[in-house]
């Protein structure tokens, strides 16, 4: 789950208009992305970002917690551990060490639509993440006696992120609950009895399957040349054979017809509420108008401290001491919006579902105003646009849009959806998903704490 991010500079948005049809319209200095396909079927996304001599290598594979089956969850999170403990090449831990030696640095992130893998580096040095992430895309040995540790480290990972972390396995109750076929129900690093079931043998056909190059994408965004990067991609990826890559079959979530509800009782210092409402998501072939609306509909409940949840249910009615609203339109299939947050001392989640219940009765009655809808469309394009001052946000954006199945032109899309929603189409989707029959409601009852064993803080992360 995603709470709405803050924009640090809210003041530029008097004259953000201008500056952001500088940035977008095509004055910029910014080069455009060149694409191509190797014979393998590995797709290359290269973006020339000139502005300092580095650059950031990023591998995406389609595949993720979402494409696991009951018994195997966790799956692709452990495989992710096991692609850094060596190949038929190099050792347990030298392609970090390596890495390391060059001056950059180097991760890897799961989640429910996609695996990826990362370098940061001096552009110069981009031969040397190709050498070593080519290696591991066919070359990765799997050695049980490395596989017994790692089961561990994420078992242990699990009991850290999640067993013990209240409001994270509010969380994970909550998709649990809210998802009945599709495999976003499946945590990404995966239920416990998996995990303590789960064998070296299960991740050896996972790998073959779905680490291939015709089910890749390399993204590179930096101090590069594009024809520079495809000669490098030819010379260390070229070589690698395409495999049969498995038919992944869609797993559509039938319509909910009822309210669901799940209370989780854990020892915690607050009770925590968390609401999800199933919503579209973008499409390749959209139309895409209400995911759009949905991200500005967010905006509105959450985006800064002077949006609606905060100044209305925070500081004047004081029954929540913290809220949150969160959607991602860019997905493999339709997600949630969510609601939610920690009642005020005093205060119950069901006062606090009240309250928000009140706050969408009211979107869905009286349409946003203008001034109010502008601001939080300004405040939207602009956290967009500073985004792009990474490097590595860049090739994110670019990596997730063509890893989910959508076209990474899209990207550029964003902006301009933004600024087309009109209020009448947030009322439109408020009135249409942000209705009970359509929810799950996930409460947390507090227990009293261990103080030898506290829980843990904070939300759960969709990536390692």
């Amino acid at each position: 789950m995603t709470q709405r991010r803050k924009i640090s500079r809210p003041h530029v948005a008097a004259a953000f208009g201008l500056w952001l049809g500088l940035a977008l319209g095509g004055g910029a200095a910014a080069e455009p992305v060149t694409e191509f396909t190797l014979p393998n079927g590995l797709r290359v996304l290269v973006k020339p970002d000139h502005r300092a001599p580095v650059a950031t290598a990023q591998i995406w594979y389609k595949v993720g917690s979402s494409y696991e089956s009951g018994g195997y969850t966790g799956l692709s999170h452990v495989l992710e551990h096991m692609m850094f403990k060596g190949t038929t090449q190099l050792g347990p831990g030298q392609f970090s060490r390596i890495i390391a030696s060059q001056g950059g640095r180097e991760n890897a992130f799961t989640g429910l639509d996609y695996t990826a893998y990362f370098q940061q580096l001096a552009a110069d040095r981009l031969p040397i993440s190709f050498r070593l992430e080519a290696d591991r895309m066919q070359n990765l040995l799997l050695r049980p006696e490395d596989f017994k540790k790692e089961v561990e480290v994420v078992k242990e990972e699990r009991r850290l992120r999640t067993e013990n972390n209240p409001r994270a396995k509010t969380q994970e109750m909550l998709m649990a609950t809210a998802y009945v076929a599709n495999g976003y129900q499946h945590p990404v690093i995966g239920w416990m009895g998996d995990l303590d079931s789960l064998r070296v043998t299960d991740l050896r056909p996972w790998y073959q399957q779905f680490y291939a190059p015709n089910n890749a994408t390399l993204v590179v965004v930096g101090d590069v040349k594009p024809q520079q990067v495809r000669a490098l991609a030819e010379r260390y990826y070229g070589p690698l054979k395409p495999r049969r890559v498995p038919e992944v079959k869609p797993r559509p979530e039938p319509r909910q017809q009822g309210e669901r509800r799940v209370q989780v009782k854990a020892p915690a210092q607050l009770p925590y509420l968390l609401v999800g409402y199933h919503v579209p998501n973008l499409r390749r072939d959209g139309p895409n108008e209400e995911a759009y609306a949905l991200e500005v509909l967010a905006g509105v409940l959450a985006q800064g401290k002077s949006a609606r949840l905060e100044q209305d249910l925070v500081r004047k009615s004081q029954v929540a001491s913290s809220v949150e609203a969160g959607y991602d339109l860019v997905s493999r299939d339709p997600g949630l919006f969510y609601l939610g947050g920690t009642p005020a001392q005093g205060k119950r989640p069901a006062d606090l579902l009240a309250a928000l219940d009140a706050q969408i009765q009211t979107l869905q009655e009286t349409p946003v105003g203008e001034a109010e809808l502008e601001k939080v469309k300004t405040q939207l394009a602009a956290q967009e646009v500073y985004g792009l001052d990474s490097g590595f946000y860049q090739a994110m954006r670019l990596g997730t849009y063509e890893t989910v199945g959508l076209d990474w032109r899209m990207v550029d899309q964003y902006v301009p959806g933004i600024r087309a929603v009109t209020p009448a189409q947030v009322q439109a989707v408020a009135r249409k998903y942000l209705v009970p029959a359509n929810r799950t409601v996930a409460e947390l009852e507090p227990l009293p704490i261990d103080p030898n064993t506290p829980p843990a803080e904070g939300d759960l992360k969709h990536a390692h």
